[in-house]
């Protein structure tokens, strides 16, 4: 049976308001820059929540349908949809919020 190599996941904030994020999976780490627009957790029913958690809870639905490697290296939140549609509906359901 192989092992599952467990996943890492760090979001600091910047001084540019954009996140850093570390991602380590066994012996493969990435970085990324995400970007939280104005309005973004609003929109995703994710005002209850800092935007590091936000970012930390949409990385893990990231990680569940793509490794580390293929995630951008700079990216919006809000492009998360153009590439998994259900990506709005899940976080709400993650967050707690309604549909």
């Amino acid at each position: 049976m192989a092992e599952v190599a467990h996943t890492d996941v760090s979001v600091q904030r910047q001084p540019d308001g954009t996140f850093k994020v570390d991602v380590s999976t066994g012996r493969t780490q990435t970085s990324h820059v995400v970007t939280v627009p104005t309005g973004a957790p609003a929109q995703l029913g994710a005002d209850q929540v800092t935007p590091e958690d936000l970012v930390r809870v949409s990385f893990a639905f990231l990680l569940e349908r793509e490794p580390a490697t293929s995630i951008l290296r700079r990216f919006s939140l809000t492009q998360i949809a153009d590439y998994f549609p259900d990506y709005p509906q899940e976080i709400r359901h993650r967050l707690g919020g309604a549909d």
